[in-house]
């Protein structure tokens, strides 16, 4: 079951009434081949970002960084040779599990999806046997340059169940975060979030955000149709602080046009969260360069 939209997709593909063009996008999910143009982009990438399961089997999304080659990729295999952070959740993750990777090119408004089997885990970094690696359109990625920086001393994480006053100050004046989803068969994926900042919005103890239009794929929403757990991770490209949450999702059907439904799709996403790892990572970026298209907040 690697091939093909999975039912979850398909059903929201039917409900958005875009069935017919998603597909035509269908083989973008066939077996893939890394050593074409795809091996080409992921060598020359410093940050990606990797959504997997802790020993305790809890979805959350990491960031990746190292200097450009760390991501290796040869026929079906990946091999990543960097691993999520001390004091990371992901830290120490447990191989043999279906795991989902972003690589993204900000400057260049790029990405690339993989998804896949970790088959080994350790010293030496990751390695994942592919099963769908396929590129994502420029929509919604701010336009930055990021520096990878020295870390300043050692890395502070802070764990908690809840949000603190400055993880909500965040994720208000984020543009961008990751998405982390999962289907019970396929395993887990890495999706990449943009617009305007405070599109991202907190409500009470739960967040959410308007779905922008997009491929019709609905690779992200289709997984919480059939499994509503989620992750997010967000990161100020200022400070280079980090925010990874974890818990569940679920996607809203709205009436087109109404208040915060930005994109005009009627189509939102609310996200539960129940862990919270406040740490950083080492990256910074002066500038940003907004989408063009970004809906306006409504």
């Amino acid at each position: 079951m690697t091939s093909g939209f999975h039912e979850g997709e398909l059903a929201v593909q039917r409900r958005a009434g875009v069935a017919d063009e998603a597909s035509r996008l269908a083989g973008m999910l066939d077996d893939p081949d890394l050593d074409g143009a795809i091996g080409g982009f992921l060598a020359e990438r410093d940050v990606a970002v990797l959504a997997a399961r802790d020993a305790d089997g809890r979805l959350w999304i990491s960031p990746l960084v190292a200097a450009p080659g760390f991501l290796d990729a040869h026929g079906t295999r990946l091999h990543v040779h960097a691993s999520p952070a001390e004091g990371d959740p992901l830290q120490a993750l447990p191989d043999g599990q279906r795991v989902g990777l972003l690589a993204i090119e900000f400057a260049r408004r790029r990405r690339v999806r993989v998804n896949g089997t970790l088959t080994g885990a350790g010293g030496d970094g990751l390695t994942i046997a592919v099963e769908q690696a396929y590129g994502n359109c420029p929509k919604y990625i701010q336009q930055r340059r990021l520096e990878r920086t020295a870390p300043e001393g050692p890395r502070t994480v802070r764990r908690s169940s809840a949000l603190a006053a400055a993880d909500i100050t965040l994720i208000e004046a984020a543009d961008t975060f990751f998405l982390g989803t999962v289907h019970p068969a396929r395993g887990a994926d890495a999706s990449h979030r943009g617009g305007t900042p405070g599109f991202l919005r907190v409500d009470g103890g739960t967040l959410w955000w308007p779905d922008y239009p997009g491929n019709n794929m609905f690779n992200s929403l289709g997984n919480l149709a059939s499994d509503d757990t989620a992750a997010l991770l967000v990161v100020d490209f200022d400070t280079g602080a980090t925010l990874q949450l974890s818990g569940t999702a679920t996607v809203e059907w709205t009436a087109p046009g109404e208040p915060g439904d930005d994109g005009g799709t009627g189509r939102r996403v609310r996200f539960t969260p129940d862990r919270v790892v406040s740490g950083s990572v080492a990256l910074h970026a002066d500038d940003v360069g907004r989408y063009g298209r970004n809906p306006p907040l409504t």
